[in-house]
């Protein structure tokens, strides 16, 4: 499940029908308007940090082009790892979602990353189209969103990455809701030993538009297995927390390299509460292209 999932299913809900007054039409006016400026900052800061000319950042470990290809599918909870310096790397998928005896299938979930300079990436998200078989939940396009990532090798095999991103509110207002998403993450990972890892990430939620979720919270965590050269396995936990009841997910994925540059996943999982999804089910594709420059 992805950040635009994650928005455009929680928004599918009857939320989205609020009043739509004057006061209220000037308030998130204000509230976009603060939380475009935070992110900017946010993103202007990791920018600053990315352009500084330090020795570490030649020497820090990031991927390269002869690393294999790590995205951040299946699971919630992102890569710590940004795609090397010059690379492309889509990202697809397809989902079916039971929710309130009402099933979502969308696709593509394509994202799209690019590295733009070393351990540091540019992620633009492309809409994701939500088709419901009945009427309880819409049907449309999720919105286009942007970001930017920045990894920190740490030692220890530790590794920390920082991401501010945003959401335009491009797609169906009843499947995406009506305004600016800005959203901060902090995914993390550290090996343990024996290709087990421990992985995950938190992440901040800004709806200008549903006051009543700001902030929404998103805590992950992960527990990996490597099955071989070439795959992986997970169990992950999803917590998402706002002033509402809050939703819990337990998932597993698996991955699987074609080759260096090709990837086929799949997902399941089901919700631990009763706010949260019933079920749901995943598969995905991704590639990777390098030294584009």
């Amino acid at each position: 499940m992805s950040i635009a999932s994650l928005c455009s299913l929680s928004t599918a809900a009857p939320l989205v029908r609020k009043n739509a007054g004057h006061s209220r039409i000037i308030d998130d006016l204000r509230q976009t308007a603060v939380v475009i400026v935070i992110a900017f900052v946010v993103a202007s800061i990791i920018g600053v940090v990315t352009a500084l000319p330090t020795v570490a950042a030649a020497d820090s470990g990031c991927p390269t082009d002869s690393d294999p290809i790590n995205t951040d599918r299946p699971n919630t909870t992102n890569s710590a790892l940004t795609v090397p310096y010059g690379s492309l790397q889509v990202e697809n998928g397809v989902t079916w979602t039971a929710r309130d005896h009402s099933n979502v299938i969308d696709g593509s979930e394509t994202i799209v990353r690019l590295g733009v300079a070393r351990c540091t990436e540019f992620v633009l998200n492309v809409p994701t189209y939500f088709y419901s078989t009945d009427s309880r939940l819409s049907s449309g396009f999720s919105d286009v969103g942007v970001e930017v990532k920045r990894e920190f090798p740490l030692p220890h095999d530790f590794t920390l990455a920082a991401t501010a991103g945003l959401f335009f509110p491009t797609g169906a207002k009843k499947v995406s809701g009506p305004g600016y998403d800005p959203f901060l993450q902090f995914p993390w990972s550290k090996g343990i030993a024996d290709g087990w890892s421990v992985s995950g990430m938190f992440t901040v939620i800004w709806f200008p538009s549903l006051s009543q979720r700001n902030p929404t919270f998103e805590p992950t965590i992960a527990i990996g297995r490597e099955l071989g050269p070439r795959a992986d396995a997970l169990i992950e936990y999803v917590g998402d927390y706002d002033h509402q009841r809050p939703s819990q997910i337990l998932d597993t994925g698996a991955v699987y390299r074609v080759t260096d540059h090709q990837q086929i996943d799949f997902q399941a999982g089901f919700g631990l509460n009763s706010s949260s999804l019933d079920h749901f089910f995943g598969l995905g594709y991704s590639f990777r292209f390098d030294r584009l420059f």
